[in-house]
C-alpha cells in the first residue's frame, strides 16, 4: 500500500510540474516593463503596450500582430511604411510581449475590444489602413466586418480565419480541455524553441527575433495566452466576416507566402470565391514569417495599395 501512495504522489507531482512551472515564472509588471520601448495604456482587461513608429505627420497605420511573436514582428514593415509617409501605431496583444495577461476566452470579441480601446485612447478615429499578420489577419478581419467606415483600407498578410494547420498538437489543444493545457504547458515550450530554432539562420528585418521569441517564455501567462488563443480566435471561421468586408466595398490586400506551410495556399483561393474584388498577392520562396523574412518583397507588394 506504501508503494501505490508513492506512485499516486509521484503520478500528481508529474502532473502538477507544468502547472508549478508556469506559476514560478515571473509576472510582467513595471520591473519586468522598465526598459520597454514606446508607452503604455491601461484599457478594460489591462495594460497594453505599444509604440509609434515611421512618420511624424500622415494618415494612420495600425499593426496587428499574430499568435506568439509580439508587436516586434512589425518592425521591419513599420519603417517602411514610415517612409512611405505613414504613421504607424504598434502594439502587443494581451498575453503576449509587454502587455498585462488577464484570463478568460481570448476570441474575436476580446481581441476586437482591445483594439477599439487602445484607438480611443489614442484618439485615432476613421481613415485607418489596418494591417493583421496571422492571427493578426483574422482579428483585423474581425474589425473590419464591424466598422469598415473607419477604415480606408485592409492588409492581410498571411491572415487566419479561411483555414489554417498548426499541427496535431494544436488541433487537440483547440478543444481546451485539462489534457490541453497540461501538454501545452508540458510540452508547447519545447515546441517552441525548436521551430523559432530553426529559423535563426534565415535572413531578418527585426534583429535577433529568434531571442526575442523565445524571451517570451520567461514571462507568467504566455504560455497560457496561446492556449486560450488557439482554443478561441484560431477557432473562428471569419468567412461571414469576409462576406461582410466585401460587402461593405472594403479595399482588400492579402498577401501570402508560397512555402507557408502554417496558412495555406488554399485560403488564398477561398478568399477569391468570397470576395471576387480583393487583390492577392504572392511572394516566391516565404514561408510565415514573410514579415520579417521576406520585409521588401512585401513593401513591394503594398505599395500601389498604399497610394490610393
Amino acid at each position: 500500500m506504501i508503494w501505490l501512495g508513492l506512485l499516486a504522489l509521484a503520478v500528481g507531482l508529474l502532473a502538477a510540474a507544468p502547472f508549478l512551472r508556469e506559476m514560478s515564472k515571473p509576472e510582467m509588471d513595471d520591473t519586468a516593463r522598465r526598459h520597454a520601448p514606446g508607452a503604455f495604456a491601461t484599457l478594460s482587461r489591462g495594460v497594453t503596450h505599444y509604440r509609434w513608429m515611421g512618420a511624424a505627420r500622415g494618415p494612420v497605420a495600425v499593426c496587428v500582430h499574430g499568435l506568439t511573436t509580439p508587436s516586434f514582428v512589425w518592425y521591419g514593415v513599420a519603417q517602411g511604411l514610415g517612409a512611405m509617409g505613414f504613421r504607424v501605431l504598434i502594439y502587443d496583444l494581451y498575453g503576449r510581449g509587454y502587455s498585462d495577461r488577464p484570463d478568460g476566452p481570448q476570441d474575436s470579441a476580446f481581441f476586437v475590444t482591445q483594439l477599439e480601446e487602445l484607438l480611443e485612447d489614442q484618439g485615432i478615429g476613421g481613415d485607418i489602413t489596418l494591417l493583421g499578420y496571422s492571427m493578426g489577419g483574422a482579428i483585423s478581419t474581425a474589425f473590419a466586418a464591424l466598422y469598415p467606415e473607419r477604415l480606408r483600407q485592409i492588409v492581410l498578410i498571411a491572415p487566419a480565419g479561411l483555414g489554417h494547420d498548426l499541427g496535431p498538437m494544436a488541433r487537440l489543444v483547440a478543444r481546451g480541455n485539462m489534457v490541453s493545457s497540461w501538454l501545452m504547458r508540458a510540452i508547447f515550450p519545447r515546441v517552441f524553441r525548436q521551430g523559432t530554432e530553426a529559423e535563426r539562420d534565415l535572413p531578418s528585418s527585426v534583429e535577433d527575433i529568434v531571442d526575442l521569441q523565445q524571451d517570451e517564455l520567461k514571462y507568467r501567462g504566455f504560455v497560457p495566452a496561446i492556449e486560450r488563443s488557439m482554443s478561441g480566435m484560431l477557432s473562428e471561421d471569419l468567412a461571414e466576416a469576409h462576406v461582410d468586408i466585401a460587402e461593405a466595398g472594403l479595399p482588400v490586400l492579402a498577401i501570402w507566402g508560397r512555402e507557408d506551410e502554417i496558412i495555406p495556399l488554399s485560403a488564398m483561393g477561398r478568399l477569391a470565391q468570397i470576395n471576387r474584388n480583393a487583390r492577392q498577392e504572392v511572394i516566391e520562396g516565404a514561408g510565415h514569417g514573410l514579415t520579417y523574412t521576406h520585409t521588401d518583397e512585401l513593401l513591394h507588394a503594398m505599395r500601389d495599395l498604399m497610394r490610393d
